[in-house]
């Protein structure tokens, strides 16, 4: 069985496939799709057209290509990531794979992290009821309020 196991690709094979050393360069919203900062190739292109997207200090284009060793600032719904782009693929494979395509900057990964500690230690509150209080909770708002 090479590279293929009950009909389903292994990581070997979908590595060969990846690796395309023929291609220097892809399309910036290909290459955020296969390294799956975002879900679609659509919603890929259209960070870029809000400016979400920098490489190499210079606003990206969905059309501009990606290189190695390019420095992308990728800001999406899972925080702002600085990384160095170390393969290029235009495949969305497994996740394993997928990080194999970029190092994130150690800057970077402490920003997230120390931003995560911070939300963790906010105080969560609790959804307003909708509509009228009940006559129980009447009765608790009127004992705290200092009323009976």
């Amino acid at each position: 069985m090479s590279g293929i196991y009950q009909g389903r690709a292994t990581i070997s094979a979908i590595d060969r496939r990846v690796a395309k050393w023929s291609v220097d360069s892809v399309r910036m919203d290909k290459w955020l799709w296969a390294a799956r900062f975002f879900k679609t190739r659509a919603l890929a292109a259209r960070a870029c057209g809000l400016g979400r997207i920098t490489s190499n200090e210079q606003p990206a284009k969905s059309a501009r290509d990606v290189r190695v060793g390019d420095l992308l600032k990728v800001k999406n719904d899972s925080g702002d990531f600085e990384i160095e782009v170390l393969q290029l693929s235009e495949i969305r494979g497994p996740a394993a794979v997928a990080q194999t395509l970029y190092r994130e900057t150690e800057a970077s990964r402490e920003l997230r992290q120390k931003i995560a500690e911070e939300r963790k230690a906010m105080p969560q509150f609790d959804a307003a009821q909708a509509g009228r209080p009940s006559k129980r909770d009447r009765r608790e708002i009127a004992q705290f309020r200092g009323r009976r």
